[in-house]
């Protein structure tokens, strides 16, 4: 494994690699329970949705193991879930959800294509150093705000306003408690810090009635669902060769391509692996994992698998080769049979982790030149944008037109490499044809 995965060379081992994986599974396995319950709003089986969530998390984190070596974990992604069952099935547009799983196949076919040709590569290599640190930190701020909101610590107010929640009820308080306790083991260097904080956590919240416990031991164990009413069903050419599938696929692939690349981005900058060019080495290879990823989920029966943003939980357990997504990935396979030990473990319990991992996520934002506004604002826009809008992918949309622009207008046209142009005018016919 040392020589495979290079672990000296990474200045790591096979516990600290092992720990991030179940780290980064822990934060992540919320998606076994809630990735059904949003596909069976759009008339999926909840129990085939459950399968085939684990078996893309599984097939999508081994080619990130063993073919990128990076330390990502990769599952359906939250958001594309929810515009596959309450926008396409759901929504206005009343598509049944094999119309939907069509699209997302066709989404992935797309991602490799675009893989082999290096297109997502460009992409990635052009978003210039400065955007990549405050993707960093925007990451930072959006996973903690996730986690303070899955467990109740902030609520939304009146309007679009944010309050505190009731910080005297069961969640509120398990997750600040976690937030403490995880702390001090960071404080303390404790290895395994997060893990530990996620597990106490847990075992905490039964007594306060957060945790959830089975109603019996034997109920523990059980042989996964079969995907049989949800794997491989799609719909003819007559809907493939349509302008709503046309309008579905691209909004599937630019959620995707830009959350994917932010994602790697920011974790990849926050546990230095950025090269002194800003490039991710190998990143086309990481790129291609989600693809791969996304086809599997497509015909098991399960939205677009993405890059986790999560994966930051294991990174910042020291975790920084495939060996960390490959125990993650052995994780997920587990789940399949015990499914009940997983989905037990609260929002309120992972919610310390993502606070300490954003807190973690904020050391880039040093690297970034305030002194220079045509760099300063776009990387801030960026950075607020990702908590405000609920998503990465827009975050990164702000930053690179205003990058664009106040580059332009202030005549260093120099900084502004032409995949950088392109992808800016792209981003503004969006804005104002979608």
């Amino acid at each position: 494994m040392d020589k495979f995965f290079k672990l000296k060379e990474n200045n790591t081992d096979v516990r600290t690699e092992l720990i991030a994986g179940i780290t980064t599974f822990m934060t992540m396995s919320y998606i076994l329970a809630v990735n059904p319950i949003i596909l069976g709003d759009a008339g999926m089986d909840m129990g085939g949705v459950f399968t085939a969530t684990a078996l893309s998390a599984v097939i999508a984190t081994t080619v990130m193991a063993l073919y990128a070596k990076y330390p990502f974990g990769l599952a359906p992604g939250m958001g594309l879930n929810a515009f596959f069952a309450y926008t396409v099935v759901l929504g206005d547009m009343g598509k049944s959800w094999q119309f939907a799983l069509t699209a997302i196949l066709i989404e992935g076919i797309i991602f490799v294509v675009l893989s082999l040709f290096n297109v997502r590569e460009a992409i990635f290599n052009s978003i210039p150093t400065n955007l990549k640190n405050a993707v960093s930190v925007g990451i930072g701020l959006f996973i903690a705000f996730l986690g303070l909101d899955s467990a109740g610590v902030i609520q939304t107010g009146d309007g679009t306003l944010l309050g505190l929640g009731d910080l005297t009820s069961g969640a509120p308080l398990v997750a600040m408690f976690g937030i403490v306790l995880t702390g001090f083991l960071f404080a303390k260097n404790v290895k395994g810090a997060l893990l530990i904080g996620i597990l106490t956590s847990t075992i905490i919240g039964i007594p306060m009635g957060v945790t959830q416990t089975p109603e019996s031991i034997s109920s523990l164990i059980s042989l996964p669902p079969s995907v049989s009413e949800v794997a491989f069903q799609f719909v003819g050419f007559d809907e493939i060769f349509s302008w709503d599938m046309l309008i579905v696929v691209f909004t599937f692939l630019f959620v995707d391509i830009f959350d994917t690349v932010g994602t790697l981005a920011g974790v990849a900058s926050k546990a230095g692996m950025l090269d002194e060019n800003g490039q991710l080495p190998r990143v086309n290879k990481a790129l291609l994992a989600d693809a791969v990823g996304t086809i599997s989920g497509a015909c098991l029966g399960t939205s677009t698998v993405t890059t986790f943003v999560e994966s930051a939980s294991g990174v910042a357990e020291g975790g920084r080769t495939g060996l960390t997504a490959l125990s993650t990935a052995g994780m997920f396979a587990l789940s399949l049979f015990f499914a009940p030990i997983f989905i037990m473990i609260p929002a309120a319990a992972t919610a310390s982790a993502l606070v300490i991992v954003g807190l973690f996520m904020m050391s880039p934002i040093k690297e970034i030149d305030f002194n220079d506004y045509t760099e300063a604002i776009p990387a801030f826009l960026t950075i607020i944008m990702m908590p405000f809008s609920n998503s990465i992918a827009e975050g990164i949309v702000f930053g690179m037109i205003s990058y664009t622009l106040l580059k332009g207008i202030t005549g260093k046209f120099k900084d502004i490499s032409w995949t950088m142009l392109i992808i800016s005018l792209l981003f503004i016919a969006r804005i104002v044809f979608m």
